[in-house]
């Protein structure tokens, strides 16, 4: 298992990982003609999420609908706590973990995928992503 770290600056924000994943990847070297990898983020207010990154208006329209449909400060009880109430409900509309498959030392992304993580609380100075392969 491999361990991806990095910071976020924004209350609400999406990380392009895959680049990072595919250097992963490649640190492992040895070849995989086959297997999975599994992409896990141990955080309750962080999420993974498989879309498209090259226009960054997809990106500001799915933060938006995530606000529109989780909205700050509405009347949850753990808001009692610490008033991120809407960020694990995010967090947890979107999941925490995916798997993709691998062929050939290669992720067998869409032409428009990428794999990101979506901080719903931040910013946050350490967030962790944690990939794993499982060779066929």
């Amino acid at each position: 298992m491999e361990e991806i770290v990095f910071s976020t600056e924004k209350e609400m924000q999406i990380v392009q990982l895959t680049a990072m994943i595919n250097e992963k990847i490649e640190e492992f070297n040895r070849d995989i003609e086959e297997g999975i990898l599994h992409v896990y983020a141990p955080h309750a207010t962080g999420a993974i999420m498989i879309n498209e990154s090259a226009d960054p208006n997809i990106q500001e329209d799915i933060i938006n609908k995530l606000k529109d449909l989780f909205p700050k400060g509405d009347n949850y009880k753990h808001n009692c706590i610490d008033n991120n109430a809407h960020s694990h409900l995010i967090s947890t509309f979107l999941g925490c973990s995916e798997t993709f498959p691998i062929r050939n030392n290669e992720l067998k992304l869409g032409t428009w995928q990428d794999i990101s993580f979506v901080e719903t609380d931040g910013p946050r100075t350490t967030r962790k992503v944690y990939i794993q392969i499982i060779e066929k």
